[in-house]
């Protein structure tokens, strides 16, 4: 049987074998018939809030979060109906900032922005990059639970009115994206997010997929998040095109659980036993664009995997690992998973992107992990992977190895579906 993987920006073609391959996707949502409409009435009739408009005083200061390129919000279509709906209530464009989510990741290049705001918005608006490593842009408030600064960048804190944007989607440890993650670790100092995303949290096993209460990584970025002051959430829900299926606004905790538990309905598949073989994305660019990213999809693929297995991630890394990040530097520090592990369980060890090395390791203490992407073998070989040119030929060979009655899983949208064990 033929699946179309999503790789990169389309897709990629590979024959599975017929009566021992599970398709694993995410059950069906209707895309909106008009998403800016559906926005407008968001706006007006948000969830645990008063209409947007009432926060819109004379001379307010207003901050508007959008993701960065590495996520799949449709920012082209949602930031300038937004913007539109602004100016239709009074507000100038001088009262305004377009905040970029950045987290711990590199700034956006103003061509990048425009591709994710449109040109228009870059050329009429004051557009900025968060700066995760700048003391003095960040503003303190509080500590973290191990006592470090809980610092968050100080345009958001003191704007009058904070919108945070960006979309739901399952998340490997922070069980879902969107709500707080805007704030916190969207626009956070990084000896914040390393904090936050320590390997005590990670640690839990209610820091994963699909659990947000109870997890103690996600509560303690709610409260740093909540610590900032009252903000506005425009959160979407997308399908597998990036259409929107779904708006939630309103109240930043009220609106985002409202909107995760859509997701959940969609995203949360059921499957009767572990896998032999599991082939997994990371549902395409953006999200593929670097093997950091690449660890969501295999996290994803390890809930299913049977002990011993084979995943495989299929992800196009246009821009590697990328080479000289934090994340490459500490995955060339450990020579093997293991010695990884053994690093980050030092007593005063920390990097930055420390919590993606982490899981990555002990996804392969379960499982051998392959990649198929654009990256050179030597690289995928440095990242303790092993390159796979042909994947319909590593699945053939996989199933042999584990007997005649093994099975292959396969995930084309990667962690947009998250399967888990009956």
């Amino acid at each position: 049987m033929n699946v179309r993987l999503a790789y990169g920006q389309g897709h990629l073609p590979v024959e599975f074998p017929e009566g021992r391959t599970t398709v694993i996707e995410p059950s069906h949502r209707p895309a909106l018939a008009d998403e800016r409409a559906a926005l407008l009435a968001a706006l007006e009739r948000p969830i645990g809030a008063a209409p947007l408009a009432e926060r819109l005083k004379p001379g307010a200061k207003i901050v508007v979060l959008f993701t960065d390129i590495t996520r799949a919000t449709p920012n082209h279509r949602l930031i300038p109906w937004l913007l539109a709906y602004l100016e239709e209530k009074g507000v100038r464009r001088e009262q305004v900032t377009l905040l970029n989510q950045l987290g711990t990741h590199r700034p956006n290049t103003r061509a990048e922005l425009e591709q994710m705001l449109t040109p228009e918005v870059v050329a009429g608006w004051r557009v900025v990059n968060h700066e995760p490593d700048n003391l003095d842009a960040c503003v303190a408030l509080g500590v973290t639970r191990t006592g470090a600064p809980a610092l968050v960048n100080r345009i958001a804190v003191e704007a009058d009115v904070r919108i945070l944007t960006g979309f739901i989607e399952p998340h490997f440890f922070a069980g879902f994206s969107g709500g707080p993650k805007a704030l916190m670790p969207g626009v956070a100092h990084v000896s914040t997010v390393m904090s936050n995303h320590g390997a005590h949290h990670l640690a839990s096993p209610q820091a994963t997929f699909g659990i947000c209460e109870g997890n103690p990584l996600w509560e303690e970025l709610r409260d740093i998040s909540l610590r900032v002051g009252p903000s506005f959430l425009v959160n979407v829900t997308l399908d597998d095109h990036r259409a929107i299926t779904g708006v939630f606004a309103g109240d930043l905790v009220e609106a985002h659980r409202a909107g995760r538990e859509s997701v959940r309905a969609s995203a949360m598949q059921k499957v009767s036993g572990p896998f032999e073989v599991v082939v997994t994305t990371n549902s395409g660019y953006p999200l593929d664009m670097n093997l950091y990213q690449g660890v969501k999809g295999v996290s994803a693929a390890a809930r299913i995997v049977a002990p011993g297995g084979t995943i495989i991630l299929a992800a196009e890394c246009r821009e590697g690992i990328p080479g000289g990040s934090p994340f490459d530097r500490l995955l060339r520090e450990g020579g093997s998973p293991e010695e990884i592990l053994a690093l980050l369980a030092t007593p005063g060890f920390q990097r930055p992107e420390q919590w993606q090395a982490q899981i990555q390791a002990l996804v392969q203490r379960r499982a051998t992990v392959l990649l198929h992407s654009s990256m050179p073998d030597a690289a995928v070989r440095a990242a303790h992977l092993v390159p796979c040119p042909d994947i319909a030929a590593a699945v053939a060979r996989a199933l042999d190895q584990a007997g005649p009655r093994s099975r292959v899983a396969v995930l084309p949208q990667g962690p947009l579906t998250i399967p888990y064990l009956a």
